[in-house]
């Protein structure tokens, strides 16, 4: 009797074990997935993009307090022209946490960039953080913009 009392407990305690997820790994380099850009129809010089994206970053460093960073990085797909934007920091210094959460960008325009009336295209977006780990990049919806 008290065998079969250890075979079950050895049996309960190992599918235990095995039912344990192990806790999801996350390192220092951010990582970013794309959310939505805002709206997808613009009218050139005029309207303005809103891009949401949702980040993670192992150690907390995501983020820039110096008003003059450039740590969020959004290109052009038709000529590669790359806009330069900051992101608050995030987290306190010297916190290495686990932080996540969603990020707006707003770009202030946009043109018609090969004399047609209407174009349309996408975006890239990658993020560096305060340790200089540059993140995934990703491709946004297509755009388009009108006269």
């Amino acid at each position: 009797m008290i065998k079969m009392k250890n075979i079950y407990a050895l049996l309960f305690v190992s599918l235990a074990i095995v039912s344990c997820k192990k806790a999801e790994e996350i390192g220092p380099t951010p990582t970013i997935e794309f959310i939505s850009v805002t709206p997808q129809n613009v009218h050139e010089y005029t309207d303005s993009l809103v891009f949401t994206i949702k980040y993670r970053d192992g150690d907390g460093d995501l983020g820039e307090n110096n008003p003059d960073a450039e740590n969020f990085f959004l290109a052009d797909s038709r000529n590669n022209v790359i806009y330069k934007f900051r992101i608050p920091q995030l987290a306190p210094d010297n916190s290495s946490i686990i932080i996540e959460g969603n990020l707006n960008v707003t770009l202030a325009n946009t043109a018609i960039i090969d004399g047609s009336s209407s174009q349309t295209f996408s975006y890239s977006i990658y993020v560096k953080d305060r340790a200089g780990n540059q993140s995934n990049t990703i491709t946004t919806s297509m755009v388009t913009v009108t006269q």
